[in-house]
């Protein structure tokens, strides 16, 4: 099944810059990572978000050595690959360059480490492009609590809230607790999703949703990013089979509209069996369709759902 791939989380940013020099290492043409060029321009159309990682302890240079090397280097390989791949600011972008027959890159940012947890720098990202962003990664900071710390929203992370709704970014709760998850869930005024995490009742880690939270996600026009990380998939051999159980329970309580895809890809140590990097979508797709998944859900799924959930994000 030739499918449409919008895929809202890898971390291809960060993995084509040297940890220990931040100087770029290999080249997004193509990669021996899960995510490049030659393997995208195989779908019918591709949208990828880059996220820029940081975190507040990450190697030997600061969270903001790193975050500018990766936007300079992402940056430099958009434009030097321009015939194959630009930057998206807008859903309409996204249509124009995917019709074109080019990959869509829209920026992203997980962990505002390297913007030192300033709200007063979201002006300055939605002016560069950045359309989601997250408030954490596994450790607590000035904004709020992780799923691995526990705590709340901060003040300044309630303003943050604030501002990136403000300037039409999707907020991200991607690696929150769930205190403040639902503290989030109070204050957003627009779609609230997350761009990669699985259910909880298939497997049940914390970085996964509660049953509870994914409708409340529906709720608000939101999605929730499948993960092909195999510690959020399940126990044992975990393979494409384990992949469609989280995705058929979403669409169990009724979020055939609120399902995307959120691989996670070059920011993982192992793949689900069978599974070898953005290549491998339309694998998932066709087992879908062997669920009795029709062709327009899946559409939805893997493109249709990410669009409109941007849609609803408006400066």
């Amino acid at each position: 099944m030739n499918v449409p791939v919008f895929d809202l989380h890898c971390d291809t940013a960060l993995a084509m810059l040297s940890e220990e020099t931040c100087r770029p290492v290999g080249r997004l043409a193509k990669r021996t990572g899960h995510v490049d060029l030659e393997r995208g321009k195989t779908f019918r159309k591709y949208c990828q978000l880059f996220a820029l990682f940081t975190t507040l302890n990450m190697g030997p240079h600061s969270p903001e050595t790193y975050f500018d090397a990766m936007l300079s280097n992402l940056l430099k390989e958009l434009e030097e690959n321009r015939g194959q791949i630009a930057q998206a600011r807008t859903m309409e972008d996204v249509e124009t360059i995917t019709a074109d027959g080019k990959i869509a890159a829209v920026l992203s940012l997980e962990g505002p480490a390297g913007i030192g947890f300033d709200p007063g720098r979201l002006e300055e990202l939605a002016d560069l492009g950045f359309r989601m962003t997250t408030l954490t990664w596994n450790e607590e900071n000035p904004l709020a609590g992780s799923h691995k710390t526990g705590g709340g929203l901060t003040a300044r992370g309630k303003e943050y809230i604030r501002r990136a709704e403000h300037y039409g970014m999707a907020l991200d709760v991607s690696h929150l607790s769930d205190k403040a998850f639902w503290q989030m869930l109070d204050l957003a005024q627009g779609p609230v999703s997350a761009s990669h995490s699985n259910s909880r009742k298939v497997c049940p880690v914390s970085r996964n949703l509660t049953d509870e939270m994914f409708k409340a996600i529906c709720e608000t026009g939101g999605v929730a990013g499948i993960n092909l990380c195999p510690a959020f998939l399940g126990e044992g051999t975990v393979d494409v089979e384990t992949i469609c159980r989280h995705i058929l329970h979403f669409l169990e309580l009724g979020g055939e509209k609120h399902i995307a895809l959120g691989g996670d890809f070059d920011g993982v140590d192992s793949l689900p069996q069978g599974i070898t990097g953005i290549d491998c979508w339309p694998k998932i797709a066709q087992a879908l369709l062997g669920h009795g998944v029709d062709e327009s859900t899946i559409e939805d799924l893997f493109w249709n759902n990410a669009i409109r959930m941007f849609g609803l994000c408006s400066m």
